[in-house]
């Protein structure tokens, strides 16, 4: 396949789309453009020449199917990523929610929560501050072989290098010499569910939404609609943190003030 054949076969393409739509949940329609040049990279690696060649080998072989979807949806994170974030998050923005609680609950969500490296973190920090576990924090994902790894909970040292020695130890249990699993105390304060951000409801009155590295694939429009839900489903005073690379141009027209880079407060 040449370098700009990816141009010469929008009918094929448009096709591969639908089908790949059926088979796992995921519209590229509403990706960036440079989702198909993704596509056709992915394509090139594994010397596969037309989109039907494509479809068979990601309906036929699981692990290649995996490979597939992590590289169209960037499926890469570890435990506090931006560790600077999660500082402020945890000795600034937090303090802030708490001080407008009756009590030391905090509604919690994860959009886009990936194989749950950021939902974990956010629950350790929560353990750390005493924050009460019910309700649990919510992350979502659109594809349920992440939520399964998930859920299993065991990760690559090299995910952990943001994490401290004492969190180490008092968070994690060594399962072989590269491998540590989250302790169970702190797998019981997420909860997992399968979740499409483009098409399913949002839950409402949220304290604090992360949604980080998620809208930048989208287009223009579809990221503003995704910043009208996400206010709408956080209550007056709650927070959104996005990433580093993801400033919400026009927040006040749409009812939030910022209390920290990357940190959005809903005012109406």
């Amino acid at each position: 396949m040449a370098q700009n054949d990816f141009a010469s076969f929008p009918k094929e393409y448009e096709d591969f789309k639908k089908k790949f739509l059926e088979i796992s949940g995921i519209d590229l329609n509403y990706y960036k453009h440079q989702i198909h040049r993704r596509v056709h990279m992915f394509m090139r690696r594994w010397n596969i020449e037309t989109y039907d060649d494509l479809l068979k080998n990601i309906k036929s072989d699981k692990e290649k199917y995996r490979t597939f979807v992590d590289y169209l949806t960037i499926n890469v994170s570890e435990f506090f990523r931006n560790p600077d974030r999660f500082e402020i998050l945890e000795k600034e923005v937090l303090p802030l929610i708490l001080e407008t609680k009756t009590d030391r609950s905090i509604k919690a969500w994860s959009a886009g929560c990936s194989t749950g490296e950021e939902p974990y973190s956010l629950a350790i920090i929560f353990e750390d501050l005493r924050i009460k576990r019910y309700p649990r924090i919510l992350a979502t994902d659109i594809d349920p072989n992440v939520l399964e790894k998930a859920r299993e909970g065991v990760y690559d040292i090299k995910q952990l290098q943001n994490v401290t020695a004492e969190r180490l130890n008092k968070y994690f249990i060594k399962r072989t010499q590269n491998l540590y699993e989250i302790s169970q105390n702190i797998k019981d304060r997420v909860e997992f569910k399968k979740h499409d951000l483009l098409n399913d409801p949002f839950d409402k009155e949220f304290d604090l939404i992360l949604c980080r590295n998620v809208v930048i694939y989208f287009e223009k429009e579809i990221k503003e609609k995704l910043y009208l839900k996400f206010r709408d489903a956080l209550r007056i005073g709650g927070v959104l943190m996005v990433g580093n690379t993801e400033q919400i141009f026009g927040y006040r027209e749409i009812g939030f003030k910022s209390i920290k880079p990357f940190f959005y407060q809903r005012v109406k």
